[in-house]
């Protein structure tokens, strides 16, 4: 066994499957060239056999990232498997990783398959996979529920096809951390091949215990890879939290005595870019990333900080990012100084174009708020409008007047396919009236279930990010725009919105 902790990181696959959390092949490398100058070991890409869009984004990653291991998911069949290959063969270095669900309750209900079934299945997968590619990992989906005798069949079956590391995941958060680092204790005791792979934990947290899990597996049951996102970005109640795990393991290195990869110092950033991209904001108190992660509110905390930080400070906010937050460009700096900006955030725009009409964007920024942060630049470019001019629906103008006592009143200006269309209408407040406004035109009878406001930086003349999640026909989407104007950003992100329900890219579920 390394002493060394393996960091799996999937953010752009599992992370994905939140709803509303889908994400475009700009934004993926944007998190995948942040990921790699987090220093992850192993990037999730995606799962390529899903779609054709998840195909060109894994295959797109492959190209650009050289210094982590890209990995795609398949189901444990020639088709997946290949495609995930085909996706994978631009890659310095490349992973394949299988799953097949092994609990008598899934391969019962969801496979509707025999144990025997499922057993000759994973072999023939892993050795299929194995003539592709030498790095393969294999997950047991549901494996936590699984019965223990037949898990220890299939792995020792598995290993000896040619998988290199074996992932016991817990799919649906079930798991008790002291328990779940013996059961992986005992799989590694009681499989004869064990020491020939390496052994890793995908914990979800429908119980809020993805982290503690995850370290159990580690610290109990002697796995040395984890498999986690960013934010604990995830389905239901998410994932393992990077950010949690690696800092828990650096705090804490003379319980753990393992090594990390990790960059820790670009943890908020890669924190910040998921969260604006994907319009999940991250709670005030979370652990590391939080905005109060840092703050001391109490008389006698604050005291004792001043005095010395180590009092009520056990991390540094400097070690994992706080201190890259800071004023970086204004109204008079340059082209120039904007494109480097942008390289340096990894934010890679496809044309000169596009570059020029961020600019443009930058400079109506700047006159409107004389301080601009990484987070202002994440936002303008992350606006659909400045790289994407040929979406069904774009922003033009608008105008609304509220004054107590009066119902408000507002006019957006829009396109649709090219040509600007006017709407109009009241509501119970500006936003209500500005987005009624667009719906009387659009009747896409989409259901609003969720609509936030975030203040990107910390004053009043910060941007404002909404988040609007529609759903309709079974799909759920998140559109999120920015501005100094919430009223603004409010039609910015349903229009957003509206624009991702348009798509028509279907994607297979996975589990994992």
């Amino acid at each position: 066994m390394t002493d060394k902790l393996i960091i799996f990181d999937t953010t752009l696959r599992d992370g994905e499957q939140s709803p509303g959390a889908s994400m475009t092949r700009d934004e993926k490398l944007r998190i995948a060239r942040q990921l790699e100058r987090l220093k992850v070991d192993v990037i999730e890409a995606g799962f390529a056999a899903s779609s054709n869009g998840d195909f060109e984004c894994v295959k797109a990653i492959a190209e650009v990232i050289k210094d982590s291991t890209i990995c795609s998911l398949a189901r444990a069949n020639d088709r997946d498997i290949s495609r995930a290959a085909e996706a994978l063969k631009p890659a310095n270095a490349g992973r394949l990783h299988l799953f097949l669900a092994t609990s008598a309750l899934h391969m019962e209900k969801k496979l509707r398959m025999t144990p025997d079934q499922v057993f000759e299945q994973a072999k023939m997968s892993v050795r299929f996979a194995r003539n592709l590619m030498a790095d393969i990992e294999f997950s047991p989906e549901d494996g936590y529920r699984s019965d223990p005798d037949f898990l220890c069949r299939v792995i020792e079956a598995v290993i000896n096809e040619g998988a290199t590391t074996i992932n016991v995941p817990d799919t649906v958060g079930y798991a008790i951390p002291e328990l779940y680092g013996n059961f992986i204790k005992n799989l590694r005791e009681r499989i004869p091949n064990s020491d020939k792979a390496v052994w890793s934990v995908h914990c979800h947290n429908d119980l809020g215990m993805a982290v503690a899990n995850s370290l159990a597996g580690v610290k109990i049951g002697g796995a040395r890879q984890v498999e986690c996102t960013i934010n604990g970005l995830g389905e239901r109640a998410g994932n393992c939290s990077l950010e949690e795990v690696v800092m828990a393991v650096k705090t804490r290195k003379d319980y753990f005595d393992l090594d990390l990869g990790i960059d820790t110092q670009q943890i908020l950033a890669a924190s910040r870019l998921v969260s604006q991209t994907t319009g999940f904001v991250v709670q005030p108190n979370k652990a590391v990333v939080g905005a109060n992660a840092f703050a001391h509110a109490s008389g006698i905390h604050q005291d004792g900080v001043l005095k010395a930080r180590d009092t009520y400070e056990i991390m540094r906010a400097e070690d994992v990012g706080w201190s890259a937050n800071k004023i970086v460009l204004g109204k008079l700096s340059g082209r120039n100084a904007f494109k480097q900006r942008l390289q340096e955030l990894g934010v890679a725009m496809e044309s000169e174009t596009d570059i020029n009409n961020a600019f443009v964007k930058f400079k109506d920024l700047a006159d409107r708020k004389s301080d601009i942060f990484d987070e202002d630049i994440l936002a303008l470019v992350s606006d659909e409008s400045v790289t994407h001019s040929n979406e069904q629906y774009g922003f033009v103008s608008l105008s609304q007047h509220s004054e107590t006592g009066e119902r408000p009143q507002a006019c957006v200006v829009f396109t649709v396919a090219g040509k600007e269309v006017k709407g109009q209408s009241d509501g119970n407040g500006p936003v209500d009236a500005s987005l009624k406004a667009i719906e009387i035109h659009v009747k896409s009878g989409a259901e609003m279930v969720l609509y936030s406001v975030n203040a990107i930086s910390g004053s009043t003349e910060s941007q404002g990010e909404v988040t609007v999640r529609l759903q309709n026909s079974g799909r759920v989407v998140n559109g999120t725009g920015s501005d100094p104007d919430i009223v603004v950003a409010s039609a910015k992100a349903y229009l957003s919105a509206l624009n991702k329900l348009q798509s028509k890219a279907v994607k297979v579920a996975a589990q994992g």
